[in-house]
């Protein structure tokens, strides 16, 4: 395992002419997780042990064959019917939109408060079951490297438009104007137009549907949802405007900021997902990589399949964080329980329940039965 996370590591180091220190510290961070099970045991030996544990990989790692598996569970995910009723999503039309229907409701439940990383470990774990129980997938979830791209997206494995990616930009739309982000009302960053705008043109989703939203997109092309809510069903083509100046905000550098600089998890919470006038923030920038449609939608944006690319980097930039100091930053916790505190709660705990809704299925887990990749209902890694 090591061996081939180094191996890798070259292999990167060697294309980009660069060493980055997000991966440095990824390895580690790693060595201080096999230390810390060598001393004292795996913390769910009976589910979960170096015989079986599951290794998620950049999704320039993978075989052209496990990117194709990938994508065919996708799409897969995008033909079988929805399970969410029509009385409570009239525009949920696959299994894969159940679960952008269950981001959609719990968005302010699970952003910018207590349960934002623990429920997002939670969600993505659900999916890359769904992918490999419902879809027969054979591998696990794959991410995407914000540094190594950073300084141009495009040409990244994920988003060039081949057969192998996601695919890639959107076709180019002349004549657009800057936007702000977040929105307008608290205008942190002035956004350029990207590199496209329009529907994305190749590659294995150019003819994937947007069935919900949107909500908060910046994009105001969209025809609004027919329901208030975002619910209502909107088919629409995914649109893309690829943006290296977004890209710029989850660099190398400001990565590892976050890592080395947040002494506690309230502070690399509020780091990584919190705008100022300086930087747009790592999951904000990562997240408008793609810009577009559901790319710029807080609520709706795991209909654009970038997502779970997205979010395993998250998780991955957490897994990293935690694994500097297993022993203080497992079981810890800040924030309450709403966005930005509002309207006010109290204080999240460990011991509060997450869910992933009726209709996407599987039990509820606690807090704390996500505080490790390693616990739990989880057995995964990160090379």
């Amino acid at each position: 395992m090591r061996s081939s996370f180094l191996a890798a590591a070259a292999l990167i180091s060697c294309t980009f002419a660069k060493t980055f220190e997000y991966d440095i510290l990824a390895d580690q961070g790693f060595a201080n997780l096999k230390l810390h099970v060598s001393q004292k045991g795996f913390p769910s030996p009976e589910t979960c042990t170096w015989e079986n544990v599951a290794k998620r990989r950049e999704w320039s790692r993978l075989t052209r064959a496990e990117k194709l598996d990938y994508i065919g569970a996708v799409q897969c995910l995008g033909r079988l019917p929805a399970r969410t009723p029509a009385s409570v999503a009239a525009g949920a039309r696959s299994r894969y939109d159940d679960l952008v229907v269950t981001h959609i409701l719990q968005t302010y439940y699970t952003h910018g408060n207590g349960n934002f990383l623990s429920w997002h470990r939670y969600y993505m774990w659900t999916y890359e079951q769904m992918l490999r129980n419902e879809c027969g997938y054979k591998g696990y979830l794959p991410y995407y490297n914000w540094a190594w791209w950073a300084e141009d997206p495009a040409s990244s494995p994920l988003l060039d438009g081949s057969d192998t990616s996601i695919s890639g930009d959107g076709e180019f739309v002349p004549g657009r104007n800057a936007t702000c982000v977040p929105n307008p009302k608290s205008c942190y960053q002035i956004m350029v137009p990207g590199t496209g705008g329009g529907c994305v043109t190749s590659g294995p989703f150019k003819d994937w549907k947007v069935n919900l939203g949107p909500i908060t997109s910046r994009d105001t092309t969209v025809p609004p949802n027919p329901s208030p809510d975002g619910l209502g069903h909107n088919p629409r083509c995914i649109k893309r405007d690829l943006s290296v100046q977004s890209a710029l905000e989850a660099r190398d550098e400001y990565i590892t900021d976050l890592i080395k600089d947040s002494a506690n998890i309230s502070a690399f919470q509020d780091t990584f997902q919190n705008p100022n006038y300086e930087r747009l923030s790592v999951h904000l920038g990562g997240h408008n990589i793609i810009s577009g449609d559901a790319g710029s939608d807080f609520f709706n944006s795991p209909s654009d399949p970038f997502f779970w690319f997205h979010h395993a980097s998250v998780d991955r930039t957490w897994w990293i964080w935690q694994n500097q100091d297993i022993d203080s930053r497992r079981f810890t916790i800040a924030g309450t329980l709403t966005f930005m505190n509002n309207p006010p709660t109290r204080n999240a705990t460990l011991d509060d329940i997450m869910t992933m809704g009726e209709f996407v299925g599987g039990s509820n887990i606690t807090v704390a039965n996500a505080s490790s990749t390693l616990a739990g209902p989880f057995c995964y890694v990160y090379e």
